[in-house]
Formats: C-alpha cells, sequence, structure tokens
C-alpha cells in the first residue's frame, strides 16, 4: 500500500500518496518540549531576565514604552506574551497610554483591521494598546542614525522606536535562509526600518556572500550589520519564543536583546538542524502552510531551505498555497526581469547597486535553487498569467510530480520536509 504523508499547505494540509516501492525518508523536527502553562512562562522569564534583571527593573521610570511585534507573515504567539508583558509593565507602574505596539512589516503591506487584530492575538490588548504599523517609506516616521561602522549600512528607523525609554521587541526564533536565524534584533533592522536600510541590507554584496545563509551566524554580514545597528541604537530588550511543528511554544526568555536571542538560537539549533549525510534527487517540501505561504515571494523560503541535501541535477517538488498570489507589485516586476533578462542578464544588473529593487532580493534568491536543479510548484493560488512569472515550473498534481521524478531516477529514495523552511537538513558527509 502506497504511503501518505501531510504537508503543510495553507491553514490545512495536503495529504500526498507516495508512489509503490519508492522509499520516503521524513525530515522533521526531533520531539521538542512544549510549556505546560505557557502564561505562567511568559511570566517566568520576563521575571528572570538574560543578561539584564527583570523587566520591572528596567521598566522602572519608563514613560515611553516601545513593543515591536513581527507582522502576519510570522506565526508568533504574540497574544499571550502581550498580555502577560503588559501586566508586568503596569506592575512597574507604566500606564497603558504609555504603551505602543509597533508592527514590524519592513516593507511589507501594512496588517490592518481583523488582520491587525489576527497578529496582537489578544481583544483586550488591541483595544486598550496603541497599535501602527511600520511604514519603512514615511520619512517623516524615521530617525537617521548615521551609518554601521564596517559596511557602512544606512541606520534609518522608526522614531517609535528611537524615542521610547524602554524598547522591547518579540521574535520567532527559527531558520532564516539569509540571516541565519529570526528573531531578536532582525525584528529592530530589516523590521522597523526605514527603506534605505532595507534596501542595503539585501543588495547583491550581501545576498551573494556565501555566508548569508541559513542558520550560520559566524561571519554572517547580515547579522553582523544587525548587532551594529542595535549598538548604536542603544539598550534594547527581547522576548524571543520557538514554537513546534504544531505551533505550540517550546521556550520563552526575555533579556538583553543580543544575550536572550543567542540563548534562544543555542536551543533551537539542536531541533531545527537535521543532519544528514547523504543528498536526494528527489525531494519534496512545503513553504511551512499559512501564515508564510500567503505568497509566493515567502514561498521562496522554502525553495532555499533544503538545498543542502538536493543532488545536482535534483528535483525540488514544493507546495504553497499562495493565496495572495505572486506579491507586492516590485516582486511581481523583479520576476518579470528575470523571465525577460535571464539568470546572468539579472546578476550582471544588480551587481553594482548599492540598494537593491524593492522585494529583487527574493527573486536573486530564486536563483539559488534554480542554479542546482529542476523547481516544481503546486499553488491553487497562482492562475493565469502569473503562473509564468514564477520562473518555476507550475504542476497540476504533486502526486503525478513525484511520480515522474521517481520514475526517472535510479535513486528510488525521497526526502519530505513537511514543515518546510522551520527545519534545515544540513549536510554532513
Amino acid at each position: 500500500m502506497a504511503e501518505v504523508v501531510d504537508i503543510r499547505y495553507g491553514k490545512h494540509e495536503l495529504h500526498v500518496r507516495l508512489p509503490k516501492g519508492c522509499e520516503p525518508v521524513i525530515v522533521r523536527k526531533p520531539p521538542m518540549p512544549l510549556l505546560e502553562n505557557p502564561p505562567e512562562e511568559i511570566t517566568k522569564a520576563l521575571r528572570n531576565g538574560v543578561g539584564t534583571p527583570n523587566l520591572q527593573h528596567v521598566a522602572k521610570d519608563a514613560r515611553r514604552v516601545c513593543i515591536v511585534i513581527c507582522d502576519i507573515t510570522r506565526p508568533v504567539p504574540n497574544g499571550p506574551i502581550l498580555r502577560s508583558l503588559i501586566s508586568e509593565l503596569n506592575d512597574a507602574g507604566v500606564r497603558n497610554d504609555q504603551i505602543t505596539i509597533l508592527i514590524a512589516t519592513g516593507l511589507h503591506r501594512p496588517n490592518l483591521g481583523n488582520e491587525m487584530l489576527e497578529v496582537i492575538g489578544d481583544q483586550w490588548v488591541f483595544d486598550h494598546i496603541r497599535c501602527e504599523n511600520h511604514y519603512a517609506r514615511d520619512a517623516a516616521w524615521m530617525v537617521d542614525l548615521g551609518h554601521t561602522p564596517t559596511d557602512r549600512i544606512p541606520v534609518i528607523l522608526n522614531r517609535h522606536l528611537v524615542d521610547a525609554d524602554l524598547r522591547i521587541v518579540i521574535g520567532l526564533v527559527e531558520p532564516h535562509f539569509m540571516a541565519g536565524y529570526s528573531g531578536g534584533r532582525k525584528v529592530v533592522a530589516p523590521g522597523v526600518a526605514g527603506e534605505e536600510t532595507i534596501r542595503t541590507f539585501h543588495n547583491h554584496q550581501f545576498m551573494s556572500d556565501p555566508l548569508a545563509c541559513n542558520t550560520n551566524l559566524v561571519g554572517n554580514p547580515l547579522h553582523r550589520g544587525q548587532l551594529e545597528i542595535l549598538n548604536i541604537l542603544g539598550p534594547t530588550y527581547s522576548i524571543n519564543t520557538i514554537i513546534d511543528e504544531a505551533r505550540q511554544m517550546s521556550f520563552v526568555n526575555f533579556g538583553e536583546c543580543v544575550a536572550s536571542h543567542l540563548a534562544c538560537v543555542d536551543f533551537v539549533r539542536q531541533y531545527a538542524e537535521v543532519p544528514f549525510d547523504r543528498k536526494f534527487a528527489t525531494l519534496v517540501t512545503s513553504a511551512a502552510g499559512y501564515p508564510l505561504d500567503k505568497t509566493y515571494y515567502q514561498t521562496v523560503k522554502g525553495m532555499v531551505a533544503p538545498l543542502q541535501i538536493l543532488a545536482d541535477g535534483g528535483h525540488m517538488i514544493i507546495a504553497s498555497r499562495c493565496e495572495e498570489g505572486i506579491g507586492s507589485h516590485e516582486y511581481r516586476e523583479s520576476q518579470a526581469r528575470l523571465k525577460s533578462m535571464g539568470a546572468e542578464g539579472f546578476l550582471n544588473r544588480i551587481r553594482q547597486m548599492p540598494q537593491a529593487d524593492i522585494d529583487g532580493w527574493q527573486t536573486h534568491m530564486l536563483l539559488r535553487p534554480l542554479d542546482i536543479g529542476r523547481v516544481s510548484l503546486f499553488s491553487e493560488g497562482i492562475q493565469g498569467a502569473d503562473r509564468e512569472l514564477t520562473c518555476v515550473e507550475m504542476i497540476d498534481s504533486i502526486e503525478s510530480a513525484i511520480e515522474q521524478s521517481v520514475a526517472s531516477s535510479a535513486d528510488r529514495s525521497i526526502a519530505v520536509i513537511p514543515e518546510g523552511p522551520y527545519v534545515i537538513p544540513v549536510y554532513r558527509p
């Protein structure tokens, strides 16, 4: 009997029947410990800081508090975190009208209405605390703090954060295909940075650096730049959390932004990085389901994540719902350039640009899997002329694509990554 595997797709899962006789290798995190009582553990973390005294100590005398949270593309359990955080701030003498929650949209679209409520995750917080989106292109709300010393990245940040007496960012620590790991310092930049900062971070110099990759912080130019921006900004604290495959909280801490982030990275590495001593001719993965797979723009992360175990000339088959289609109009234009210019023409254009085209960096990253092998995409959300803009092979049946791929290869084994880019197979021969 053929084996059926479930992979993340939109708000549900795809039930994929694998060909008879194949040898599936399921790539997923080892079982993670779970917090028995998340609200209680969050409060405990706030009272026992990493690299700093507890929250109430650092909140003493604060009159303007800025809390930065991730946007709709990250499944951060903001509701219980914000509720506990605000309660502790209140106990420290901070009033609700002194608190601003800032959504770190980077250059993504704003999260408005019911979507903002979904991001906040708690009706009481939504009703009682000022909540704002970050608008990277609104110069009136940006503050220019100069340049980083090493790479001369312009340091332009949101005024809500810069002017606050107490800065707290809430991050989800997971593998990130450019910055090594998300969370902590990344919520500041590019999260609430200005357009010029973000576009510099994503230029060819940074994106082409082999150390700007999943799970690597050592020598990573993005990580280095983010740390230097934090140093220029001044004292910043963070609440970082880790979730398992079912989006349940496994770990949470509070503390000085860098120290708390590194503690989370140390914890999550043992689960998110799965070693392999071989590569696969056929690989099936996802874009992690909702909310990450809302657009094709975000789907590229799922294509980059498993590259270490994709054999040269191999076939990657990825499922992504893409309920909002391709993505921004800027990304659409970037994909059109790749389609018309080809990979070499696209790279020649961006090599000397000090600032990347908005969202063009994702097209640049798409070239990584395309340089190794064949990529096929199953997506019900991308239709019509947009299918050509993906610059990959669009398929109407994921099962047929798998069957054809296995039949055309001497290798009957298939790597299957149900969770997509939240777990990284690491090749260690």
